[in-house]
């Protein structure tokens, strides 16, 4: 790897840096809700990206590359949180959004894809870690205020209520291939408002 290898996620290049970046990585997860991972090739996203092949080999070096700079900057466009000062309504707004996005027939790919790719690359692995950081991070401080106002047990976890609001959904996706719609979802943020209503997040 050349010395002028960027890593992923690790700058928020200006100009037309910034430009070429948004159509590679547009182009790489075109391809990847087309043909899935196993299609995923850096010659056919330099075509669709209609940048060089050199561009794209050295900025990215590989498929995995690729892969890891489209999670990170996903995790940059992260969607703000609801905040209607219920923890009820929070949730579901929250397991509605993950439903939504994992149901998508461009996202849903796209996430298989990366959750794949992960469990072989470490720079896949490390973009999906910080990806989940910060959506959780994000929604955490819903389940903060509730507890502040004596909704849930002091000790309470916020991190893992709300990775707690996502992970059926994830396995809707990944193992079950039961719908991924409102019902699911509304259920999953029903289950951990139950959860963490009876301490089982207390840390």
């Amino acid at each position: 790897m050349g010395s002028d290898v960027v890593e992923p996620g690790t700058v928020r290049p200006g100009g037309r840096t910034a430009r070429v970046r948004a159509s590679v990585l547009q182009a790489t997860g075109d391809a990847i809700a087309e043909h899935g991972l196993s299609g995923l090739d850096l010659a056919d996203v330099a075509a669709r990206a209609e940048v060089g092949k050199t561009t794209v080999y050295r900025r990215w070096s590989s498929t995995y590359g690729l892969i890891a700079d489209l999670i990170a900057s996903m995790a940059e466009d992260s969607v703000s949180r609801t905040d209607t000062g219920s923890l009820e309504a929070d949730l579901r707004a929250n397991a509605r959004l993950v439903a939504t996005t994992l149901a998508d027939p461009r996202q849903g790919p796209i996430f298989q894809a990366v959750i794949a790719a992960a469990t072989c690359d470490e720079r896949t692995a490390e973009a999906l870690r910080r990806f989940y950081e910060v959506r959780i991070e994000e929604w955490a401080p819903v389940v903060a205020q509730a507890v502040e106002r004596g909704e849930l047990p002091a000790g309470t976890d916020p991190r893992e209520v709300i990775a707690a609001v996502s992970a059926p959904l994830y396995y809707r996706l990944l193992a079950s291939g039961l719908p991924l719609d409102e019902e699911a979802a509304d259920r999953a943020a029903e289950a951990a408002v139950a959860g963490a209503r009876a301490g089982v997040y207390v840390s």
